[in-house]
């Protein structure tokens, strides 16, 4: 017998999900049968309340990488001389680089030095035309060493500014000072000198000169003031010297070229070159050039460099304070050919030293 179907209800009506009774179109029980839910709301996927039309669900695990920073981390596995390599490395920024490195060497230099003079007035210190340029000695000191010392920030500023690197990458392979490292390195350094100096007394002792005016003492007086300034001053001032020339010059050819021989060479020439000396002096000067950078790349960092220019610098300035002749340290020129026989002697001892120790240390020497 065919059973007579039931009358269908008009459409969008008819008996909700869960209970009978016509429900008008775009209303009804919500999904949990809690009442009626106006059209384009509803409860959110995890039943934390009416979520409006159109509002976003909440993300299903896709996040968007994150913005670059601005300071690149360092490559693994570089030398030395190639750590200003990042993916930021460009032509222009070494170049660009070593403009501004160079333009506030001097115009820094020169108005750390304008202020000086326009001070001097003031303290009763005279202005001089030599290469002194002051009456005072003492005062001289202070504008030799604190108008190069004065660059070392531009030069941390400009690898973070323009190489989109961290300053630290200049110091060494491991992003900083290795000041342990430096102070081994310090011991050799006052070894080296030690040996070099006793190397040119004999050289000068051997060839008849006179060395009676060689050392003197002028008394703590004269000697605690300048000692003061050296101890204060030198450290940075050769610092400043090893950043420029031993690092920012040789990672700055780092960036075109894998030997790092022509970094060293050329940074070693614009050494020499801002120096007063002539003859033998020109020499020695090139050759501590040289012998730093080699130790630098051999090492991964700065320390070795630093160490032995700031030991060679407070010795001379120093012995010249405590004789009385601190002028005497600050005239460069003509320098006697014996003393390239200390000279020898000195980066000899230091540069054997530091490598035989730097391999018994296994000092990193590529960026980890």
């Amino acid at each position: 017998m065919q059973e007579t179907p039931e009358p269908q209800a008009p459409h969008g009506q008819g008996p909700g999900p869960h209970a009978p009774g016509p429900v008008p179109y775009g209303q009804g029980p919500g999904p949990y049968g809690d009442g009626p839910v106006p059209y384009g709301q509803g409860r959110g996927p995890y039943g934390e309340g009416p979520v409006p039309y159109g509002r976003p669900y909440p993300p299903t695990g896709y996040q968007p990488p994150a913005p670059e920073p601005f300071l690149l981390p360092t490559q693994p596995g570089l030398r030395y001389d190639h750590l200003a390599r990042n993916r930021a490395t460009e032509w222009w920024r070494p170049l660009v680089g070593t403009l501004i490195v160079g333009a506030a060497f001097f115009v820094v230099g020169f108005v750390v030095l304008f202020a000086g003079m326009l001070a001097a007035p003031f303290l009763g210190i005279k202005v001089l035309t030599t290469i002194q340029l002051f009456s005072d000695p003492l005062y001289a000191l202070v504008f030799l060493l604190l108008p190069i010392a004065a660059v070392l920030p531009v030069v941390y500023g400009t690898a973070a500014l323009i190489q989109r690197r961290r300053p630290g990458t200049l110091s060494s392979v491991a992003g900083r000072l290795r000041w342990g490292w430096m102070a081994q390195c310090a011991g050799i350094a006052v070894v080296a000198l030690l040996l070099g100096q006793i190397a040119m007394v004999s050289a000068f002792a051997a060839t008849g000169e006179d060395l009676s005016g060689m050392f003197g003492w002028a008394g703590w007086a004269t000697f605690l003031p300048a000692l003061l300034v050296i101890v204060l001053l030198v450290p940075f001032q050769a610092a400043t010297e090893e950043y420029i020339f031993r690092g920012w010059l040789v990672q700055a050819f780092g960036s075109y070229l894998r030997n790092p021989i022509y970094g060293i060479l050329l940074g070693s020439l614009a050494f020499m070159s801002l120096h007063g000396y002539t003859g033998a002096g020109m020499i020695d000067v090139f050759s501590f050039g040289v012998v730093m950078g080699l130790l630098t790349v051999r090492t991964g960092g700065l320390e070795a460099a630093i160490a032995m220019h700031v030991i060679n610098n407070v010795f001379a300035f120093g012995t010249s304070a405590a004789s009385g002749e601190l002028s005497d340290a600050m005239r460069q020129g003509a320098v006697p050919w014996q003393s390239l026989v200390g000279t020898v002697v000195q980066l000899g001892v230091f540069g054997v030293g530091v490598f035989v120790l730097a391999k018994k240390r296994a000092v990193p020497t590529i960026s980890g």
